[in-house]
């Protein structure tokens, strides 16, 4: 059901016409929930809870609770169990002077500390301790993330729309078995794996949690510590339902969350997935609207390989060609060379008893490093 108006109606958000439609449908159907795609207030939730006599759930509610069943790790309850304390904080209903304790002490008058404000106490020790908890878990992927700079390993992000196909991508890249389900919001905590480049270089790969259209405020806030994976990547791969209806609504969702958690200037690649859906002349106006993204099926692998070479060309746009020389009986220079190996395209290997000369493609944000602990030669 829906309705057009200036404004929602601030006691039931529907009009009070509409809202005896919506009454005698649910009797009609006999109904056991009404679903509302918009947030409500908690006014507005009670007093159409009165008026249809069933249960109403709005939209926020919704999603909390299908993250709620998916949530399996202790990061994910955590920040679920956060952003469903938030929503039900100033939706608590008091339950009568019945439920009052009396003040303990002598000449004590009427009730004492109501049950709702002891609900309300409870729920706000609980926050902090949430809090705090969720603190240390940014703090820990802050120090992850920070030992993965150190080692010059770059990191590259899936994003997208919730049941694009992130984890099957994720899967196809990395050879992993990460659960992948035609459901919403299967992935809550970013999973992160290696890559191996077809030049022996290697990149970390992370699956994050799944965007919505207005994805509540509460949940941004509670899953801020997973998407910081996001913003301090190197490079984005936005996964896109090529088959989805309203494709575009959904792009556009992604660049709100993104430049919501300031993720819009981190470089990205799109890539639109389950292209194996698509008639010809579709796909060939998908590559038309959009040149330079991929067009790919990550459940039949089909593109995978274009999707590496497209990593391995945005993360190579900042390299220059230096020429090395190594000590090979160093033991520090020998891990040196080693780690130039994993995250440089080495074009010349030459070798004598007294030292080794390497002509390398290296990342610039990483001569500084092999300036000050190897002695480069010629840029």
């Amino acid at each position: 059901m829906q309705q057009e108006r200036a404004k929602p109606d601030p006691a039931t958000f529907l009009g009070r016409g509409k809202v005896e439609m919506l009454a005698a449908a649910c009797a009609e159907a006999r109904v056991d929930v009404v679903i509302f795609d918009n947030e409500l207030s908690p006014a507005q939730m009670r007093n159409l809870e009165d008026a249809l006599d069933r249960a109403v759930v709005d939209r926020t509610q919704l999603i909390l609770d299908i993250f709620a069943r998916r949530a399996r790790t202790r990061e994910g309850k955590l920040q679920v169990e956060l952003a469903q304390l938030k929503y039900l904080m100033p939706r608590l209903v008091g339950s009568s002077e019945a439920l009052s304790r009396l003040g303990g002490g002598i000449g004590t008058r009427g009730p004492g500390e109501t049950k709702l404000e002891t609900d309300r106490r409870r729920i706000r020790h609980r926050l902090s301790v949430l809090s705090k908890e969720i603190e240390t878990v940014r703090q820990r992927r802050s120090q992850l993330r920070e030992r993965r700079h150190k080692s010059a390993v770059p990191t590259v992000a899936l994003v997208g729309y919730t049941n694009a196909g992130k984890t099957t991508m994720f899967n196809s890249l990395t050879g992993g078995d990460a659960v992948a389900s035609n459901a919403l919001f299967v992935t809550l905590d970013p999973l992160v794996r290696r890559v191996k480049l077809p030049d022996r270089r290697e990149l970390l790969v992370s699956d994050t949690v799944g965007f919505i259209d207005r994805l509540p405020h509460s949940l941004i806030a509670a899953f801020r510590a997973t998407l910081e994976e996001v913003a301090e990547a190197d490079l984005l791969l936005h996964v896109i339902d090529a088959s989805a209806p309203e494709r575009d609504r959904h792009m556009a969702a992604v660049a709100a969350v993104l430049s919501e958690v300031g993720a819009q200037r981190v470089p990205s690649v799109e890539v639109f997935n389950k292209c194996d859906r698509l008639e010809e002349g579709e796909r060939a106006r998908l590559t038309a609207l959009y040149p330079g993204a991929l067009c790919v099926s990550a459940l039949s692998g089909q593109g995978r390989d274009e999707v590496i070479a497209a990593m391995e060309t945005r993360l190579g746009l900042d390299t220059a060609t230096i020429t090395l020389e190594f000590d090979p009986h160093d033991a520090a220079d020998r891990a040196l060379l080693a780690e130039l190996y994993r995250v440089a395209r080495v074009h010349q290997h030459v070798a004598t008893d007294e030292r080794i000369m390497i002509e390398a493609d290296l990342p610039r944000r990483l001569a500084a490093k092999f300036h000050k602990e190897g002695a480069i030669v010629a840029p």
